[in-house]
Order: structure tokens, then sequence, then C-alpha cells
């Protein structure tokens, strides 16, 4: 019996957590940004979508229309994509940091092969600015592994996790 549970259980879950800040700005008229999180290989191709953040509750799908105000996710992924994407879009979050947990063989990263990826976080804002922060890593884990960038503007501190 222990032989058919340890069979039904992934031999590598690797994890992948990511850590978002959406900052707190001070300006006359503040809307949440809209975010694009995803995975790219070496030819910058897109191997999988993370995150989807945008105003969902426009009348009319309102709110997709300033999609592609997210210009390199827009260019790459997002003008081919049918939105709302299942399990990966979601509502614009309100200022903190905010975290997304993801394992191995399911979900987004149940595709994902072996290799050398780069994790893509774009944001823009209307009446503001976009901004796009890189963070390589490699996939699966061997190591615990950790990357962290530093935003500007409309991004604060991203980070991201990974464990074998």
């Amino acid at each position: 019996m222990s032989a058919l549970f340890a069979a039904a259980v992934p031999a590598h879950a690797a994890e992948m957590n990511l850590k978002i800040e959406v900052p707190r700005l001070t300006v006359a008229e503040y809307h949440r940004p809209y975010l694009a999180a995803w995975i790219e290989r070496a030819d910058q191709s897109v191997a999988a979508n993370l995150a989807v953040w945008y105003d969902l509750k426009k009348k009319d799908k309102e709110g997709e229309k300033w999609l592609k105000d997210m210009r390199q996710w827009w260019r790459r992924a997002g003008r081919d994509l049918q939105m709302p994407l299942d399990g990966v879009s979601g509502a614009t979050r309100a200022p903190g940091e905010q975290q997304l947990n993801f394992g191995s063989g399911k979900g987004a990263l149940a595709d994902l092969a072996p290799g050398e990826y780069v994790l893509m976080v774009e944001a823009a804002r209307e009446v503001g600015g976009r901004e796009l922060v890189k963070l390589p890593f490699q996939w699966p884990p061997k190591s615990a592994q950790n990357a962290k960038a530093q935003g500007q503007s409309e991004l604060g501190a991203v980070s991201l996790d990974l464990k074998p």
C-alpha cells in the first residue's frame, strides 16, 4: 500500500513563491495598477502566464482595452489570449505586498521544461507610468534560490523564492 502512495506523489515537487509589492503612491488621482507576471524562455517567448490583474468589473469588458498598456506582456502574450484567463486573471490589487504561490506539475508550471528562464513583472497605471522588472532563474531548482529586484515607480520590491 505504501508503494502505491509513493508512486502517486511526484518525485520533485518544486515550489515557486513570488512576492510583488504594489507601492502606496501619494498622487492626486490614484488608480490601482494593471499587472502581468509571466515566465519567458531564453528566446523571449512566453513559457507561462502567472498572473494578469486588471479591472474585471468594468461594464462591457472595458477593462480589457487597457491591457495593452502593459506593452511587453501584450506584445509577447496578451494580444493572443482570450480574457479572462482561468486561474491567471484577477482583479487589481491594493497597495501592499501581494503573494503568489505555484507548485510544479500543476497550473502555470505544469509544462515548464527544465532550463533557464526569466520572470517578468510589468505594471501600468492609468494617469501614471509603467514599469518592468526581470528576475532570471533556473527551473527546476536544484537548491533553494532567491532573486530580488526593486522597482522605481509602479512596482516596489519583487522577490522570487524557489524550493526544490
